[in-house]
């Protein structure tokens, strides 16, 4: 018998070349990412084996415009993607949506001459970033002071970032700073595109954090690195609304990554509840248990019904739903990190030990309530959009 999450698998929307990518990507998480995730968690070396094995199957080119080098699918299927690769290796799923977080930008407000230059080299199988997190610019990135200041035909950075994904290993970073001629916190943001190997560029360190060991997360410098001003995506103090549009794309994608963790989860509980006996009886057979998992299938099946019918609106064409993106965000980390918490509960003692993924997917699931916006701040969001003014 199908069960109700396999059954809302096959009504996802999907176009017969986006269902067979899907299924090549399904069987990389099987023999490889899945495999090499408890190594890569235990060592906290970079994946770039499951990373390798992603670009073999050109993933990149899925959201980059044909004449980019691309082959770009629907949103619908990144999330997809995102999800299955998350419900394998978190760290993997994390690394590789980023290139979507930090390069849709450039496809959405670049210029031509930006998108030739550099978007083949993120078809190709190139990393991407988003820098916009500052020692006093968390949630609220109208603290940043990274500086842009022009001179000639360049800007010059300087400044630092933290807590940035994939910050020592990527090709470009989509990098948000302040220029220097414009006032006001919020109107002086501005974007350039940033390139590997820029003379002045340093990471500083790598956080040891306390789940997706695998996925870097750096703190990074910019000591008067020269940046060529063709590089500026749109006009200086454009920034704000560039970082929101990557926000709200880039939500959705960070609650299909929850949920894939979600759904490991869940699935690795109810197999072990159906295994495991206790007093002549199968752990399911028990009531107690049985309205738990009723719960916890509630939430994971209510998410992502959501999930999938944002990601249906914006293949339609809404672009104004940043509302909706944070109800997701929120909605679908909190569920995950209730999910692989109950989820270590049911295995007991099991639940506690590395031997099962139980106890890696709780750690995988908390940082999912905190990047991207706190989950704070997106319930203050939601708030706000019913305050008449």
């Amino acid at each position: 018998m199908q069960t109700i999450f396999e059954k809302l698998d096959q009504q996802i929307l999907l176009s017969p070349e986006e269902s067979q990518l899907i299924q090549s990507v399904q069987s990389v998480c099987r023999d490889l990412i899945e495999p090499n995730a408890k190594k890569y968690d235990e060592t906290g070396e970079f994946p770039w084996e499951n990373i390798q094995a992603i670009n073999a199957l050109g993933l990149n080119a899925m959201f980059i415009p044909e004449e980019y080098g691309g082959a770009r699918l629907s949103y619908t299927s990144y999330l997809y993607c995102v999800r299955e690769i998350s419900k394998a290796c978190a760290s993997t799923g994390i690394i590789w949506a980023t290139n979507f977080h930090g390069m849709k930008p450039i496809i959405d407000f670049g210029n031509e001459e930006q998108k030739q230059r550099l978007l083949p080299r993120i078809a190709e199988g190139g990393i991407g970033s988003l820098a916009i997190t500052e020692p006093h610019a968390g949630s609220d990135a109208t603290g940043m002071r990274l500086s842009f200041t022009p001179d000639g035909d360049d800007i010059i950075v300087n400044g630092n970032k933290i807590f940035i994904s994939n910050g020592d290993v990527a090709d470009l970073y989509l990098l948000f700073g302040k220029w220097s001629e414009i006032s006001g916190s919020k109107e002086s943001i501005s974007a350039i595109v940033f390139e590997k190997g820029t003379p002045g560029f340093e990471v500083l360190g790598t956080e040891k954090k306390m789940g997706h060991h695998a996925a870097s997360t750096a703190s990074i410098s910019f000591n008067n690195c020269r940046v060529p001003r063709k590089n500026l995506l749109c006009n200086p103090g454009d920034g704000l609304k560039i970082l929101l549009s990557s926000l709200n794309k880039s939500r959705p994608s960070v609650a299909a990554h929850a949920l894939g963790i979600a759904r490991a989860a869940f699935e690795d509980g109810v197999n072990y509840i159906n295994e495991r006996q206790q007093s002549g009886k199968k752990i399911i057979e028990f009531q107690g248990i049985q309205f738990q998992l009723a719960d916890l299938a509630s939430e994971l099946y209510l998410c992502e019904n959501l999930l999938w019918s944002i990601a249906h609106a914006v293949d339609k064409g809404m672009t104004n739903f940043g509302t909706e993106a944070s109800i997701l965000k929120y909605r679908a980390t909190d569920a995950a990190m209730k999910i692989t918490n109950e989820v270590v509960g049911l295995f007991g003692g099991y639940g506690y030990c590395q031997d099962y993924r139980a106890e890696r997917l709780m750690r995988d699931a908390k940082i999912t309530q905190i990047w991207e916006g706190t989950n704070h701040i997106h319930r203050q969001l939601v708030g706000r959009h019913f305050y008449k003014k």
